[in-house]
């Protein structure tokens, strides 16, 4: 085994776009969800919509079938596949739900190819899927002021860096997109290696906050250049190669295939961020 776990959000990440608005736009529920939004949390919403596709009379299997068309990029797969095979442990953290989740990855192919998925649960109960909030914050906070309410993945990374520690796992990449994504960015350490999605809000908080950051940063744009890095920092974390330099933390980039990016190094950490997802 390789010692190195991959961590990696979902939507926009693995995938092309967000899992929940790709099934409320085939749907044609989009206007009635964010009219909905302003005075109902994302998660109880997207279950409430799936009650309503129920009584409209729509199946689970119209619910896989739309699922399994949501776009993903070609070098996707590949990426996973052979990280796996390289000896990396996989695990997906996402505020996505463990159906979706499953369904796409399943449609992939590449299902097994992760230890743990770890999202909002998710379950068919007579015919109609049911999402629930991973951390039940109607009984108690989970008290991150960074994350939304159902799931601050800071303390999901926490638990899992316990565990790598228990199991004598040394690095952990973690690729993300979101602003949910920037919490547990917070919590990676010196010798691990973060990749944000480039021109998403991670990318913008990552560059704005970057002295917080003690992961080595590396961007990528889409599933090629997300395939390239990540294999090249792989093969260097395992000592096959060293073909990314080993600076970044020596200089005020984030460091992208086709531009570097100036840090405002000067920039405070905010105190509180706004979640529309």
């Amino acid at each position: 085994m390789a010692g190195i776990v991959l961590i990696f959000d979902f939507d926009s990440t693995i995938i092309e776009c967000d899992s929940d608005n790709w099934v409320l736009d085939e749907t044609g529920l989009t206007q009635k969800f964010y009219q909905l939004l302003p005075n109902m949390p994302w998660n109880p919403l997207m279950d409430k919509m799936m009650k309503e596709l129920h009584s409209e009379g729509k199946t689970i299997e119209d619910i896989i079938e739309i699922l399994n068309r949501t776009p993903m990029h070609p070098r996707i797969v590949p990426a996973i596949e052979a990280a796996h095979s390289l000896g990396c442990e996989l695990k997906i953290v996402s505020d996505a739900n463990v159906f979706f989740i499953e369904t796409i990855l399943k449609h992939h192919g590449v299902w097994n190819c992760f230890s743990e998925v770890i999202a909002n649960p998710s379950h068919v109960n007579e015919g109609r899927l049911k999402i629930c909030p991973y951390h039940d914050y109607l009984k108690s906070s989970h008290g991150c002021n960074l994350c939304p309410p159902n799931m601050c993945k800071g303390l999901v990374i926490e638990r899992i860096q316990n565990s790598l520690e228990a199991a004598g796992k040394k690095k952990v990449i973690y690729l993300g997109d979101g602003s949910g994504d920037f919490c547990p960015s917070l919590k990676l350490k010196d010798g691990d290696y973060l990749m944000p999605r480039m021109d998403f809000p991670l990318c913008d908080l990552v560059s704005k906050n970057y002295n917080n950051i003690k992961a080595e940063v590396h961007g990528w744009r889409d599933g090629k250049e997300l395939e390239h890095f990540l294999l090249h920092l792989i093969n260097k974390a395992i000592g096959e190669g060293d073909n990314i330099n080993n600076s970044t933390r020596n200089v005020s980039v984030i460091d992208c295939k086709l531009e570097s990016i100036p840090i405002d190094t000067h920039q405070p950490l905010p105190k509180s961020l706004s979640f529309p997802h």
